[in-house]
């Protein structure tokens, strides 16, 4: 095994990235989604963001496998920060650098690795988002152009640490970010020609509750709504609160048929709950879900403003 040399402007680099400050920092939903997604769009069984401190590999998010940290002399990830290009192993077993890596002797078997690195904004390579399995593999042309559209995704994400995108009442992801998050999302399924399906679910009568039983009540339906949200729909689903009363889920990899299916399943909870509970004002809401279709929606704002419409013509519907 050959261990990974130190670029020549590794204390520049290692400064950059804790300027950063996300090293020792807690799981954030913000790149959880990415690796999920790559995991999923690529069918491997591991998907990591990682970054290459001055010692160590500190893992910022993981799928499909327990870690946190490794040392630096055995980080695949250290080997890919030494180019700006994707950096592939198409068989661990066949590459030097690696055969004798624990990681491919031992658990997990590691065969084949992916990574593409990560600049902060200054340029400097900080990490990887990068997947692993445990056979070897190759990548299309495809794949290459997809996998370096995730990093540019976490890249931004770098951007946007500074930004306020997250609702502090509900934890959800806020219209600014959602927007962001959706802006890339459609063009991968452009890209890869799959469906997505935009949801706007607005609560009813919430106004009244507020007048009645006033904000703190309120407060609380929107954050247990929210919490209903998260449990009922997927992962890789993006759920955001853009504002008020009113939520959106951006569902990839769905078409129109398949989308109603978590709203009968939440408005089953959602009785549910006020049956267990009966003191508890009962939540009810209203729902649009538009298809995405690239002619007709060339920006987030268009889709937004379809299933907009949508969820006001069901809302007038139930009155």
């Amino acid at each position: 095994m050959t261990g990974p040399p130190l670029p020549p402007d590794d204390d520049a680099r290692v400064e950059s990235l804790r300027s950063l400050r996300v090293l020792d920092t807690p799981p954030e939903e913000r790149f959880d989604r990415l690796t999920r997604l790559a995991r999923r769009l690529f069918e491997v069984p591991i998907a990591l963001v990682s970054f290459v401190d001055r010692d160590r590999q500190w893992v910022k998010s993981c799928q499909g496998v327990e870690m946190l940290e490794t040392p630096r002399e055995l980080s695949f990830c250290a080997h890919a920060i030494l180019q700006s290009a994707l950096f592939v192993v198409p068989d661990t077993t066949q590459d030097d650098r690696f055969r004798g890596n624990p990681a491919v002797k031992g658990d997990p078997n590691i065969r084949f690795y992916a990574g593409r690195p990560v600049k902060a904004a200054d340029g400097a390579l900080v990490g990887t988002l990068c997947i692993l399995d445990y056979r070897p593999r190759t990548l299309t042309a495809e794949d290459e152009r997809l996998l370096n559209d995730l990093g540019t995704l976490v890249e931004e994400e770098f951007r946007t640490l500074q930004l306020v995108t997250t609702d502090d009442l509900t934890g959800l992801t806020n219209r600014r970010g959602f927007r962001a998050i959706a802006f890339h999302t459609l063009a991968l399924c452009r890209r890869l020609q799959k469906p997505a399906t935009l949801m706007i679910l607005d609560l009813d009568q919430f106004k009244e509750v507020n007048d009645t039983l006033g904000h703190a009540a309120g407060d609380r339906i929107l954050k247990e709504f929210s919490r209903q949200l998260l449990d009922v729909f997927r992962d890789s689903d993006v759920v955001a609160r853009l504002g008020g009363d009113e939520f959106a889920v951006l569902l990839s990899g769905t078409d129109e048929a398949h989308a109603s299916r978590p709203l009968g399943v939440l408005e089953a909870r959602l009785e549910a709950a006020h049956a267990a509970a009966p003191e508890v004002s009962r939540i009810r809401f209203s729902a649009g879900a538009a298809h995405f279709d690239e002619e007709r929606h060339p920006t987030v704002d268009e889709l937004l403003h379809e299933a907009d419409l949508l969820m006001y013509q069901r809302k007038r519907a139930r009155r």
